[in-house]
């Protein structure tokens, strides 16, 4: 795992391109006591999950469950 300090207004790229365009961005947009609120700056075909609700949907797909 990658850990990276940011602060507010700052982001960081995911993915590998040579073209910055492509890539995902997320940027810390704000920090109240002790929660981060994250902006991701995506292309309209990628989607975004929180991390719990993203894995509730896996297990329903295992289940053949549709959410």
């Amino acid at each position: 795992m990658l850990v990276l300090s940011r602060t507010q207004l700052q982001g960081v790229v995911v993915g590998k391109s040579e073209d910055i365009e492509g890539l995902p961005k997320v940027t810390v947009v704000e920090i109240k006591q002790e929660r981060v609120r994250l902006g991701f700056d995506v292309a309209a075909d990628v989607f975004v999950h929180r991390w719990e609700a993203w894995e509730c949907v896996q297990r329903e797909n295992r289940l053949g469950k549709t959410p």
